[in-house]
C-alpha cells in the first residue's frame, strides 16, 4: 500500500499577527511548518509528502527545504496552492503519482500529530475508504443569528470538532474534488467535499494536543508543550 501525505500550507495566516508567513513562525526554534513535517514523516504508513505553499513561497521554501538536515533523503515535493483550501488541496492532488493508494490531507499549522495516529487513520481508511480525526465536543453549542439571538441548541452528544489528518483512497478523493470543481462547489475541508460526492466520511477521535496554530496564543501554548515535553 503506497501512501502519499499532502500538507497544506499556502494561507496567509493573517490572524496570527507575526512579520512572516505561518509556513515560517518559529515555533521553538523550527519553522511551524517543518515540525508538520516531522511528523508526517514519523509515520511508518507515509512514504512521500507534497507541501502546498503559496506561489510566492516556493523558491524561499525550496531553499528552506533543501537546507533542513532532518530533510535530508526524505521524498518531498513543492507545489503552488490556489486561492482557497479547497483549491490547494486539489492542487496537492495533481502531484500524486498514480502509485499512491492512500492520500493523508494535513495542515501545515497542526504541528503536533502523532505518527500513531496518522497511522490509524491510513488504516481505518484502506478499509472504510474516508476517515478523519476529531474530538468530541466539550462545551454546549448554540445556534446564534443575527443580532446574537440563540435560535437553537443541537444535542452535544452527537457533535464533533473535525481535525486532520483526513485520510482517503486516492480514486475517491480525486474523483471528489473533480466533481466538487465542476459544479463549483467550495467547501471547508476534505470531508465535505467527500460527503457532498455523496460517500460516506467516518470519524476516529483525535488528540488534544493535535491543536491548529492559528492565533498568537496558540503559539505560545504550542512552545510551553515543548518546553514542558508534552510533545516531541
Amino acid at each position: 500500500m503506497h501512501v502519499t501525505a499532502i500538507v497544506l500550507a499556502a494561507g496567509a495566516g493573517r490572524r496570527i499577527g507575526a512579520d512572516v508567513s505561518k509556513t515560517y513562525l518559529s515555533i521553538a526554534g523550527r519553522p511551524l511548518v517543518l515540525r508538520a513535517l516531522d511528523r508526517m514523516f514519523a509515520a511508518k504508513a507515509v512514504e512521500e509528502v507534497i507541501l502546498v505553499v503559496a506561489e510566492n513561497e516556493l523558491e524561499r521554501c525550496d531553499a528552506m527545504l533543501r537546507g533542513d538536515a532532518a530533510l535530508i533523503n526524505r521524498p518531498w515535493v513543492l507545489q503552488s496552492g490556489g486561492s482557497t483550501r479547497q483549491q490547494s488541496a486539489r492542487r496537492g492532488l495533481e502531484k500524486v503519482s498514480a502509485a499512491a493508494d492512500i492520500i493523508v490531507i494535513h495542515d501545515g499549522a497542526r504541528p503536533f500529530v502523532s505518527a500513531a495516529l496518522i497511522d490509524r487513520l491510513v488504516e481505518a481508511a484502506a478499509e472504510k475508504g474516508a476517515v478523519v480525526a476529531g474530538l468530541p465536543v466539550r462545551d454546549t453549542i448554540k445556534v446564534v443569528g443575527s443580532g446574537g439571538l440563540i435560535q437553537s441548541t443541537p444535542d452535544r452528544n452527537s457533535l464533533w470538532e473535525i481535525q486532520t489528518p483526513q485520510v482517503f483512497k486516492r480514486e475517491l478523493i480525486v474523483a471528489a474534488h473533480a466533481a466538487a470543481a465542476n459544479r463549483g462547489l467550495e467547501a471547508t475541508d476534505d470531508a465535505m467535499v467527500v460527503e457532498q460526492f455523496g460517500r460516506p466520511v467516518y470519524v476516529l477521535e483525535g488528540e488534544r494536543s493535535n491543536f491548529k496554530i492559528t492565533l498568537p496564543e496558540d503559539v505560545r501554548l504550542a512552545e510551553m508543550m515543548i518546553r514542558d515535553g508534552r510533545v516531541p
